[in-house]
């Protein structure tokens, strides 16, 4: 028997690098208002959330059936999880000063 497959025990996990925030270059006082102004970003966040597990449930019927995942769908979602990714590392990790955009992309 061969296994024609890649190996898949080399890299089995998702690495995700965030710099290490100098303290020199923030600004000391913007952190009491980084959670005012990722408010609105938290509530577009929830709606975009709820469309993204809908679609999640639309493409698993997709993959069900066609055996592909839509790349419409695909992109939605990553768009969201980047964007999610973006507002928690301006809001809450506070690595960045630098205003999270209301884009997907």
């Amino acid at each position: 028997m061969r296994d024609e497959y890649p190996s898949v025990d080399e890299e089995q996990s998702v690495h995700l690098e965030i710099d290490y925030p100098n303290a020199k270059e923030l600004n000391r006082w913007l952190p009491l208002v980084k959670w005012l102004l990722a408010i609105p970003h938290f509530i577009v966040l929830i709606f975009l959330i709820l469309i993204a597990i809908i679609l999640v449930i639309v493409a698993w019927f997709a993959i069900l059936f066609t055996g592909r995942y839509p790349k419409g769908i695909f992109t939605f979602i990553e768009g969201v999880m980047r964007w999610g990714a973006r507002v928690c590392g301006y809001a809450l990790l506070m690595v960045t000063d630098k205003y999270s955009p209301f884009s997907l992309d």
